[in-house]
């Protein structure tokens, strides 16, 4: 993927850190740990090696927009990498994570300027990104409106004060009381369920 560097041991503290914020064993975690440094040597995976990795998953779409909200919502220091106790983090919520877990990181995700809350063009921004994913068989025009619509009649379902934004419990009570909205506002998830799967074939 384009890192340098060379390998190293997972330290001590990292391990027993994980083990206390993940549910995966021991062996779990250092399996993952082999696979993330066999991929990124430096420890740390780039925007770039990121966004290349997730594409995998939706080859017949355009994912460079949702990776991109993916990436943020997963780099929860905002360092502009993700270091593997946050992908581990992460990977173990989009996988195993209760549904408000689950909706926490999408809040994130959503959440582009990270003031908080979620304005109507953040929506349309990223039910914009998840439409790219499918593959194009309408007029993009049409598809772009049929996501702006979407986006609005999400907004107006979850924004229960009509203040113009969202908050987190607000997005957390509205995905909970849906399923077809908690289905569709947690896509990240498809990545974490992949990679779960491909790891546990190294138990």
């Amino acid at each position: 993927m384009g890192c340098t560097g060379s390998k190293h041991e997972l330290s001590a503290a990292d391990l027993a850190f994980l083990k206390n914020h993940t549910s995966y064993s021991e062996k779990k975690i250092k399996n993952w740990y082999k696979g993330f440094m066999t991929d990124c040597p430096n420890g740390e995976l780039t925007r770039e090696s990121f966004i290349q990795i997730y594409k995998q998953f939706f080859p017949k779409g355009r994912a460079e927009n949702f990776c991109e909200h993916v990436f943020r919502a997963f780099d929860s220091d905002n360092s502009g990498k993700i270091d593997f106790k946050e992908f581990l983090q992460a990977i173990n919520i989009t996988s195993q994570g209760t549904p408000n877990k689950k909706l926490e990181m999408a809040f994130r995700m959503y959440d582009c300027n990270g003031d908080g809350s979620i304005d109507q063009a953040e929506m349309r921004r990223i039910i914009t990104a998840i439409y790219e994913l499918i593959p194009e068989e309408t007029d993009q025009g049409e598809r772009q409106i049929e996501a702006d619509e979407r986006a609005l009649n999400i907004f107006r379902i979850m924004d229960k004060n009509s203040d113009g934004i969202l908050s987190r419990d607000e997005f957390i009570d509205g995905c909970l009381h849906d399923e077809q909205l908690y289905q569709l506002l947690t896509q990240s998830n498809r990545f974490g369920d992949t990679r779960e799967s491909q790891s546990s074939l190294d138990d």
